[in-house]
């Protein structure tokens, strides 16, 4: 019961801050699909649109798979949420992909978010009823290199949410579900020699979760996917065969409409949300990129933008980090982010740290992440 309070005053707080600052944070069903669910991006800032290819790459880009240098690969990952105040919500993450041949591999994932048990009552005597509210999301791509430096993939994605609280007992609670697409592009150059180095180009592109509202409610109110859009850029520094340095920096933009004002009467309030909600799940998608009602500033407050390095000795050994920025009228999160890596034969272990620099602390502040990676089968080499 102490966590239903606790989650319901914090959904209270926000709509309360919403409602009075007016700052126009796009918020979206569905959230869990945007943390970054394995220790080696969280290390670098929650970021792997153009980094080199693993077995967490279904989240942030599968078209690295046909770059894959292993078969096949199988990625774990646990990561605690608002460990600070409750100790059972989590983030819970399994991938695997495989190579068909050099060009082409296929890879599957869920990840499953839980809110753990909670209790609901009626009056101070009730024994209660437990409800376990959680969502999931499974997916699989399929993924293509077109020339011996570019590649694309495609996907889908199931989404099953089920957050309802029954007022009653008796009453079933409904779960909302939808479909969901990805459309996905990796460029990886060719090594390159330069005066004292050798160097490598990545680059990269993902537009994910693209596909219809979710509703809880026959009739309710429908919500919006976050549907983003993920664009990066990064470069290997090859010192030798040993020791190699990978700077990298990506963007990000929800393509979900901004809210606002129809009504021009001083107040987002509950007649503007019902016209915003009127607006469709793919005609929303267009229109994100140029609805913001103070322009073109306002657009580039939206977006999101991260850097971050990784260090990786002689394939066994990695360290990272990285830096991560929101604006404040935007959802304001800041925060740096360190990460290691270890890596004997088959297995890799991951982990990272987060520090919050914003004023809104971050759910995952203080929280040790990890992830678990094995790299199976036969080896492939990138030109």
């Amino acid at each position: 019961m102490k966590k239903l309070s606790i989650l319901v005053l914090l959904v209270f707080a926000f709509k309360i801050s919403a409602q009075t600052e007016q700052q126009r944070v796009i918020t979206t069903a569905v959230p869990f699909l945007t943390i970054a669910a394995d220790a080696r991006a969280a290390g670098m800032g929650d970021m792997g649109v153009a980094t080199s290819t693993d077995a967490f790459s279904q989240q942030w880009n599968p078209a690295k798979f046909a770059f894959a240098e292993r078969q096949m690969g199988i990625g774990l990952s646990y990561t605690p949420y608002l460990e600070s105040i409750i100790t059972d919500i989590s983030l819970l993450n399994a991938s695997f992909y495989n190579k068909i041949n050099d060009r082409s591999a296929f890879a599957v994932g869920i990840r499953y978010f839980t809110l753990g048990e909670i209790e609901l009552r009626q009056f101070a005597n009730d024994p209660g009823t437990t409800v376990k509210p959680n969502e999931l999301a499974f997916d699989g791509t399929y993924s293509l290199k077109l020339s011996p430096t570019f590649s694309m993939a495609v996907g889908g994605r199931y989404i099953r949410s089920n957050l309802k609280l029954p007022q009653d007992a008796t009453v079933d609670s409904q779960a909302g579900s939808t479909f969901g697409i990805d459309v996905a592009g990796y460029y990886y150059s060719r090594e390159k020699a330069y005066n004292s180095f050798d160097g490598r180009w990545r680059a990269g592109f993902n537009l994910s979760n693209l596909g219809g509202k979710i509703q809880y409610d026959e009739g309710g109110q429908e919500n919006f996917l976050p549907s983003n859009m993920k664009l990066g850029v990064g470069f290997d520094f090859i010192l030798d065969q040993d020791n190699v340095i990978g700077l990298t920096t990506e963007f990000n933009k929800l393509l979900v409409p901004t809210p606002k004002d129809f009504n021009e009467d001083g107040v987002i309030d509950a007649l503007d949300n019902s016209e915003y909600q009127d607006i469709g799940a793919f005609s929303g998608i267009f229109k994100s990129f140029g609805d913001a009602p103070d322009g073109f500033g306002e657009e580039l407050k939206e977006m999101t933008w991260a850097i971050g390095a990784e260090y990786v000795y002689q394939d066994a050994f990695m360290v990272r980090t990285g830096y991560f920025n929101e604006s404040e009228d935007k959802g304001s999160r800041k925060f740096f982010t360190l990460g290691a890596g270890f890596r004997f034969k088959m297995t890799q272990i991951d982990l990272s740290y987060l520090f919050a620099t914003s004023q809104v602390r971050n759910p995952l502040e203080n929280t040790l992440r990890f992830s678990l990676t094995f790299n199976l089968g036969q080896e492939y080499f990138n030109d």
